[in-house]
C-alpha cells in the first residue's frame, strides 16, 4: 500500500483484522439479508476498546490519534460499513460534545459510552436534510429551567440502539441549538426502522419527541449556535465517512483480483486479459489515492488545523471513487457480479448511500467552492 504504517500501527490493524475474521464475518451475510444487527455483536468489538478510541484520555478513553484510528476503521469496513458505523456515529456525537459543551457534558457522556453503548446524532427531519436551516423540531423554554422538545428526526443512525442522543432543534428568537439527551427520557420514542438498499447492518431510524423535558444545562454550546455546534463535529466526520469508504473499496479489489485469478475465459485467466487489467488497475489507482487523501486529511486533524473545506474534498472524491470501484468490481465478476451469490453486489449497494449522507456531496462542493472564494479574496484587491 501507498501508506507507512509504523509497527505499532500493524499490529492494532492486525488485531483488528483477526477480530473481524472471527466475529465479525460469519454473521455478515445474514445481517444483509433480514437489515437487523444483534447490538451483542459488537460486545467483543467493546471488549478491545474499539467505542473508546476518539475518547480522550482524561475522560477515561484512549485518546488514540485520528491518523491511526482511521486505519482502524478502514479495516473493519473491509468487512461492513455499516457495522462501522455504527461505531463511528457514536464518535459523530462525542465530537459535539467535546468540541463545543461542558467537561460535565463530556465526562458524561464518555462515561455511558464507556459501558459499551451508543449514542446517535440527530438533524435530519423529512422536510430538513441539507438544508438544516429548516427545521421545525422546537425547543420551547417553560420558565423553570427547562427546555420542552416537540418534533421529528429521521434517517437517525443508531436511532434504536443509542443510549444518548446529540439533537438539534430551534429554540424561539435563537436559532438551532443542539441538545444532549437521554434514551430513557419521558416522550421521546423510537420511530419507523428504514428497510435500506444497502448498509443494512446500520440501525437507521425515525425519532420522536413529544413534550420532552430536557434542563438547560442538556443544551451543548450556545443556545441559536447548533448550526455550527454541528458543522464543526461533520468537518472531522466526512473524513471518517471516507476512511470506511477506502475499506470498502480494498474489499472490492481484493474480490476481483481473486476472482479474475481464477475466473478462465478463451483459455486463460481473465486477469491476463488486457481490458480486464485495465479495469483492476483503475480500481487500484483509486484505491491508493482516496488512502492517501484520507491519510493526510487526518493528520492535519491531528494537527490541529481547520479541515473543513479538505473534510468536504475528501468526502466527494472518495465516496464517488467508491461508485466507480465498485461498478468495476461488478464487471470483473461479469453476471456473477449481479447475483447475491458473490460478495461485489452486496458492496456496491453499501457504496450508494456514502455520496449522500453526512452532507450531499453536492452540499461538498458548494463549502469547497465557498472556502475557496475567501482564500481567493486577497488576490482580487
Amino acid at each position: 500500500m501507498a501508506l507507512l504504517y509504523t509497527e505499532d500501527q500493524k499490529s492494532l490493524i492486525d488485531m483488528v483484522h483477526d477480530l473481524c475474521e472471527r466475529e465479525l464475518k460469519p454473521h455478515v451475510a445474514e445481517c444483509d439479508k433480514t437489515g437487523i444487527t444483534p447490538v451483542e455483536l459488537f460486545d467483543p468489538f467493546f471488549e478491545m476498546g474499539l467505542h473508546m478510541l476518539e475518547i480522550p484520555e482524561e475522560y477515561g478513553g484512549a485518546g488514540m490519534d485520528y491518523e491511526t484510528t482511521a486505519m482502524i476503521f478502514e479495516e473493519i469496513g473491509k468487512y461492513d460499513v455499516g457495522f462501522a458505523d455504527t461505531i463511528v456515529t457514536t464518535f459523530v456525537a462525542l465530537r459535539n460534545v467535546i468540541q463545543s459543551g461542558t467537561p460535565e457534558q463530556a465526562q458524561y457522556f464518555a462515561d455511558v459510552i464507556a459501558e459499551g453503548k451508543f449514542a446517535c446524532f440527530a438533524i435530519t427531519e423529512p422536510g430538513a436534510g441539507s438544508d438544516a436551516g429548516a427545521l421545525r423540531g422546537t425547543a420551547v423554554p417553560d420558565g423553570k429551567g427547562n427546555y420542552i422538545l416537540n418534533g421529528t428526526k429521521c434517517f437517525a443512525t443508531n436511532g434504536e440502539c443509542a443510549s444518548l442522543y446529540v439533537a438539534f432543534f430551534k429554540t424561539p428568537e435563537e436559532g438551532i441549538t443542539a441538545f444532549l439527551i437521554d434514551r430513557d427520557t419521558p416522550g421521546f420514542s423510537i420511530g419507523a426502522h428504514e428497510d435500506k438498499m444497502g448498509f443494512r447492518m446500520s440501525n437507521t431510524t425515525d425519532l420522536i419527541f413529544e413534550d420532552v423535558v430536557v434542563p438547560e444545562s442538556r443544551i451543548v454550546g450556545v443556545k441559536g449556535q447548533g448550526l455550527k455546534v454541528a458543522l464543526n463535529g461533520l468537518n472531522v466526520s466526512r473524513a471518517f465517512i471516507a476512511t470506511m469508504g477506502v475499506g470498502l473499496m480494498q474489499r472490492a479489489l481484493d474480490e476481483a483480483v481473486k476472482y479474475a485469478k481464477v475466473r478462465v475465459q478463451f483459455g486463460k485467466p481473465i486477469i491476463k486479459q488486457q481490458l480486464v487489467q485495465a479495469l483492476l488497475a483503475d480500481m487500484a489507482i483509486l484505491t491508493e489515492t482516496s488512502r492517501c487523501l484520507v491519510n493526510n486529511t487526518m493528520k492535519m486533524i491531528d494537527a490541529g488545523m481547520n479541515v473543513r473545506k479538505e473534510g468536504s474534498i475528501v468526502k466527494a472524491f472518495v465516496t464517488e471513487a467508491m461508485q466507480e470501484v465498485t461498478a468495476k468490481a461488478i464487471q470483473v465478476f461479469g453476471g456473477y457480479g449481479y447475483s447475491r451469490e458473490y460478495p461485489v453486489e452486496k458492496l456496491y449497494r453499501d457504496a450508494r448511500i456514502f455520496t449522500i449522507f453526512e452532507g450531499t456531496n453536492e452540499i461538498q462542493r458548494e463549502t469547497i467552492a465557498k472556502a475557496l472564494d475567501r482564500e481567493y479574496e486577497k488576490y482580487m484587491n
